[in-house]
């Protein structure tokens, strides 16, 4: 385990630039398919610079400066020189509208704004009016423009360069008095309903976290990570303090669209990403194996069965007989190895975080010889409070828990409460919000309902305020039907399942663009359009076996009497979707609540 007194983020930062200055700390993409490597003195330098501008600026300890950038290294240069100036850093998602980031600027009392490019600063230009507290706006892309309030982030480093001239021993004085207490990162939540609340998290939330990871063995200082995760959430910003602490490279890029490009130039050994990633790799698989046709297709079915069965022995702890064995490798060269080369083919694992991963997803995945760990945590809790390990983990569980965080399993309803030093101190501006959410014991009700096995794994089954209750009284777990049904249909995008108060279950499904046209092609539909394909007959009659399936596996309360193909996919640009990929239930909900209706609008006689 790592040693360290730090007390902030910015005295981990120091720490680690003083045992390995020399080390590559980042990668980031360079011409072509070449990655520019960054060491740590280097980047501690432009941290410096950094902090140091702000401090000209006058800013001062606490005040908050957001960032309204998607994942790149400027993204962790600008937090980590907020940080490192005493200041607190306020996450904005680019993907956020002029008006939301209006909202989270004035909230925060933002002082100083790091915008990405052109796109961005016209939104706070927009707003300007009604940001009277924001001095300065750094821009990491754009132009210099508005009489001075819009500065190019080369010129804040250069004003840094010079305040640091002046004193050169104020800046590790100013990180060194910056204590676990003081307010370090301010995260909206990203808001399912309603508007989003301040999440307060101090530095010892992420020292916390960070000194966890480490005593849990998850990490290791020779990984190589690639980065992709929105920083703006809590789960990559995890990654970024525990990289600090432990040293391990980092290959930094948000594009979503290169993603499976980059993860073969840099061939990372670990990866975070959300479920909807495996969700799509998954159903490009699938849609690809049965493509090839017959042969192919019979192979790729022996390689998975054989897959699975090794896959049941190891979760138990246990190993392959001399026959299976010798299955399994002929089964890793023709099909496993086929996927595992396109993660780069040296990744330890994948852990999976921000909304549930299907048991079934998990078992598909490890079957083709990728390991993901799934874990759990909230906004509210500096994200990781449970997770599974290399070494131990069961699928269906979110793994143990952290060391240091206490929980305890409500008895009235199941629900989980949490306690320990990653928990939030309050929400910003809002005291009886935050006492609901924190009680008198200090115990963070999280709205989750979940159960620990007698190993202290624990089992999520649901969102407390997403359980449907049927008008028969009946509860029923959608987030569970939702996963189940993306490991049995690969033409699904999402599936909403319908049916509070309601006498039987439905569900409106999207289907995936890119599966779902060339299916159309290999079928003769006539058409590439989405909404068309959407509205033809025959891909009903496709969804409908899929929805069968899953029908087999429920009790009749939970079954899904009817559903729909929506004529769109559910998209972040439609505000279907958070910035972490998970469904605004309520949203869609209200957006297609005239097809939800006529389901029940002959509802005696489909029950």
């Amino acid at each position: 385990m790592e040693s360290s007194n730090a007390q902030s983020v910015g005295a981990l930062l120091l720490e680690r630039i003083s045992k390995t200055p020399d080390s590559v700390a980042f990668l980031t993409p360079s011409e072509g398919s070449s990655w520019k490597p960054m060491s740590w003195k280097d980047f501690g330098e432009r941290v410096r610079n950094v902090a140091c501008g702000l401090r000209a600026l006058g800013v001062k300890n606490e005040e908050r400066c957001a960032i309204l950038a998607s994942t790149r290294i400027e993204w962790i240069i600008a937090d980590s020189g907020i940080l490192c100036h005493g200041a607190a850093t306020t996450t904005v998602y680019p993907s956020n509208t002029a008006d939301e980031c209006a909202y989270i600027l004035q909230d925060s009392g933002t002082v100083v704004v790091f915008a990405e490019n052109k796109d961005q600063v016209a939104k706070l230009v927009q707003k300007r009016a009604e940001l009277p507290n924001v001095k300065k706006v750094i821009t990491f892309d754009a132009a210099p423009s508005h009489e001075g309030w819009v500065i190019p982030l080369a010129e804040l480093e250069e004003l840094g360069k010079a305040e640091h001239a002046k004193d050169s021993a104020k800046y590790e004085a100013n990180v060194a008095a910056i204590t676990k207490d003081k307010l370090a990162t301010l995260i909206y939540t990203s808001g399912t309903t309603g508007k989003p609340k301040g999440v307060e998290l101090l530095h010892d939330c992420w020292i916390f976290e960070s000194e966890a990871i480490d005593k849990m063995g998850l990490l290791r200082p020779e990984d190589v990570q690639f980065l992709w995760l929105p920083l703006s959430h809590v789960f990559g910003k995890l990654l970024q303090v525990a990289q600090f602490r432990l040293g391990f490279q980092t290959a930094v890029d948000g594009r979503v669209d290169r993603l499976v490009e980059s993860l073969g130039q840099v061939k990372p050994t670990f990866v975070s990403a959300v479920p909807r990633i495996f969700e799509k790799v998954y159903n490009k698989v699938i849609g690809g194996a049965k493509a090839g046709g017959g042969a192919k297709w019979a192979i790729f079915k022996w390689g998975l069965e054989v897959g699975k069965k090794v896959s049941a022995l190891q979760q138990k702890g246990e190993s392959p007989g001399p026959l299976l064995a010798l299955q399994h490798a002929l089964a890793a060269k023709l099909v496993h190895s086929k996927l595992q080369q396109r993660f780069g083919g040296r990744l330890r694992f994948f852990v999976s975080g921000s909304a549930p991963l299907s048991r079934d997803m998990s078992i598909f995945f490890h079957s083709m010889g990728v390991l993901i760990l799934e874990g759990y945590g909230m906004t509210e809790t500096s994200a990781a409070s449970f997770v599974n390990l290399p070494q131990k983990y069961k699928f269906g569980t979110v793994g143990p828990a952290l060391p240091g965080i206490d929980i305890k399993i409500a008895k009235e309803d199941g629900e989980i409460l949490l306690k320990g030093r990653g928990i939030m101190r309050g929400y910003h501006g809002l005291k009886e919000a935050t006492a609901e959410a924190l009680d008198a014991e200090g115990w963070l009700h999280t709205g989750d309902i979940g159960e620990l096995d007698a190993d202290g794994y624990l089992r999520i089954t649901d969102r407390k305020k997403d359980l449907i209750k049927t008008s028969g009284g009946k509860y029923v777990a959608p987030q569970d039907l939702e996963g189940r049904f993306k490991t049995l249909c690969p033409y699904v995008s999402q599936i909403v399942v319908h049916g509070n108060s309601r006498n039987f279950c439905t569900a409106l499904v999207s289907v995936d663009p890119e599966a779902i046209t060339a299916w159309a092609k290999e079928s003769g539909l006539g058409t590439t359009k989405y909404e068309e394909i959407a509205r033809h007959p025959k891909t009903k009659d496709l969804i409908k076996p899929y929805i069968d399936q899953l029908n087999a596996q429920l009790a009749n309360y939970e079954r899904i009497g009817k559903f729909a193909i929506l004529p769109r996919d559910l998209t972040l640009e439609d505000g279907d979707l958070t910035p972490s990929l998970k469904v605004k239930r309520k949203v869609v909900e209200t957006k297609f609540k005239d097809i939800l209706d006529g389901f029940y609008a002959t509802a005696m006689e489909a029950a």
